[in-house]
């Protein structure tokens, strides 16, 4: 079983409806940040392909919307999502990807 499947395994059933799509860690260079990106599809009112950025510490998520980014919207207010709603649901996913990268379950 992929990492992928077994993270959308546990997701499905939550109050939220997302589904990821893609998970990576990004060291950020020598003296950036760690974070995660994670591709997920929302299925909620304002349904489509996001991308979420999970740095380390709590409450530093953000979320964007992948189509509108291709349209170089990265207005507020037009590209905003609430990561504060989506950040609980992306780090379950993150911590189950590290999971399943330290027991070297296929990606």
């Amino acid at each position: 079983m992929k990492i992928i499947d077994l993270i959308n395994a546990c997701e499905r059933n939550r109050t939220m409806k997302i589904t990821v799509l893609n998970i990576a860690y990004h060291r950020n260079g020598i003296a950036g940040m760690p974070f995660h990106a994670v591709v997920f599809r929302d299925a909620g009112e304002e349904a489509s392909v996001k991308i979420g950025v999970l740095f380390e510490h709590s409450h530093h998520c953000a979320v964007l919307d992948i189509a509108k980014l291709a349209d170089c919207d990265v207005e507020f207010g037009s590209n905003s999502w609430r990561g504060d709603v989506y950040e609980p649901h992306l780090r379950k996913a993150a911590a189950k990807f590290e999971k399943a990268r330290a027991e070297g379950v296929a990606q």
